[in-house]
């Protein structure tokens, strides 16, 4: 069995892995590539391999760095399953029609814009291609053992990222060696999400590296929040808070109902406004058996959320001039209604903008946080006089230690380790980690680099 690295390497977006042997080809996850530009232009890219020789898909989870070219696999050829977990589907089936109508969005304004080297710029896929590509999906429950394709035994072991989220063993009959693919590992103690489940067994393992080279901070996540929006509330601000849909909004909103009824902050309305992040919201409270939040927990979140659908509410709430919070997407600020919302807000000292998770190099969450004085925004530069939070506690993804932690909780002896996705520094970092800690031969490996395993 053989190991190629078709993305997720050096960078923690694009996450692809084929796996294959003599006979067949089984590829982990099929990312899109989001962030800077150098990074997007590989979306455009001729697929590494053939999307026809593909046999099979397994999807570690639903976010769109880790399944969104599907729609341009099957648009460009692949005919075979994309197996998931059942929280997974129905995530992808509101993540990648999303994608699509972006995609299209984009094609359009760029002929407009006149900013494209092509007379008529065409979408990476439609939503055409992304109700097409769902077609292709075959839905599991976590633990139940299934052959995507002859000698290939996959089962899928929560993960604790998102919902659905998993850890993907493959187990390869004939050779009798298995690799498990962490996917994006959650938190030791997330506030909805259960932990990672520790790994038994592995000859191989690929492990995810995000905060590789970093830790949390240890500050209590609700008090700082608390004290944010209180503050702001006093002096006649709103709260804004950009926030990945699938996720970190539906984690925030418990959170701020929580703090909310113990009368930590003042009783404000509470907005989302995101369609993906409602029905993201609709899914997770649909799936309440698989977190820590109860069916009426959940329920709290629904009742006292107003959930703004339309663009006209939308404007509507954009001229909001009293204290209240408004929760939308997306996390990074790159796009989407929250744009419109830090137009109006950032200009103003009352307001508060608060990111709640990673933010990628480049991207204008990640200037906004490093404190810059204006930000472009649909072309023009607006001044920064919000203030501005990272709540670096609040996300999704483990630190080092915790990913530490959750190796150490298993019984795990891997030949090897493969550290991906991950910028290059904290790749490099957690690499040396997980040899110092265990003594386990941990590498890097590069873009298209084809491995035994």
């Amino acid at each position: 069995m053989k190991l190629r690295f078709l993305g997720g390497t050096g960078t923690v977006t694009g996450s692809r892995y084929l796996l294959s042997d003599d006979k067949h080809r089984v590829l982990i996850d099929c990312g899109m590539y989001q962030g800077v530009k150098t990074l997007r232009r590989r979306n455009w890219a001729k697929f590494p391999v053939e999307p026809s020789t593909i046999d099979a898909v397994v999807l570690t989870h639903a976010h769109i760095d880790h399944s969104g070219y599907l729609p341009a696999l099957v648009k460009n050829g692949f005919k075979g399953k994309i197996y998931c977990t059942k929280g997974t589907h129905d995530l992808c089936k509101v993540l990648l029609p999303d994608a699509g109508y972006l995609q299209e969005e984009d094609a359009k304004y760029a002929f407009r814009k006149k900013f494209s080297k092509h007379a008529h710029p065409e979408p990476l896929f439609t939503v055409k291609d992304a109700m097409e590509a769902l077609k292709h999906f075959e839905p599991l429950h976590y633990h139940e053992t299934f052959e995507p394709v002859k000698n290939f035994e996959v089962t899928f072991t929560p993960a604790g990222h998102i919902l659905g989220s998993a850890c993907v063993h493959v187990h390869h009959k004939a050779d009798d060696r298995t690799v498990v693919f962490s996917g994006d590992l959650g938190r030791q103690t997330d506030p909805i999400m259960r932990p990672p489940e520790p790994i038994s067994k592995t000859d191989v393992l690929v492990c995810e590296s995000t905060y590789g080279d970093r830790l949390h901070e240890e500050t209590d996540p609700e008090t700082e929040l608390a004290e944010i929006i209180t503050r702001t509330a006093g002096r006649g601000g709103i709260v804004l808070i950009p926030a990945f849909a699938v996720g970190r909004a539906q984690m925030l909103l418990y959170v701020i109902h929580k703090i909310m009824k113990e009368g930590r902050i003042p009783k404000l309305p509470v907005f989302l406004n995101s369609p993906m992040a409602i029905k993201a919201t609709e899914i997770f409270c649909k799936h309440h058996k698989e977190h820590k939040l109860s069916a009426s927990q959940c329920e709290m979140i629904d009742a006292h959320t107003t959930f703004v659908r339309t663009v006209d509410e939308s404007i509507k709430l954009d001229s909001a001039r009293y204290p209240c919070i408004i929760v939308s997407a997306s996390g990074m600020a790159s796009g989407g209604r929250v744009l419109h919302h830090l137009k109006t807000l950032l200009p103003n000292y009352r307001n508060s903008v608060v990111f709640a998770g990673f933010q990628a190099p480049g991207s204008r969450g990640d200037r906004l946080v490093a404190g810059v004085e204006s930000v472009k925004i649909h072309g023009e530069y607006w001044p920064v006089k919000a203030e501005i939070h990272n709540l670096g506690s609040l996300s999704a993804h483990g630190d080092y230690n915790e990913i530490l932690q959750w190796l150490e909780q298993g019984t795990l002896e891997p030949e090897k380790v493969y550290v991906t996705h991950g910028e290059m520094l904290a790749s490099d970092i957690m690499r040396k980690r997980i040899h110092e800690k265990f003594g386990w031969d941990a590498e890097v490996p590069d873009l298209f680099e084809e491995v035994e395993i």
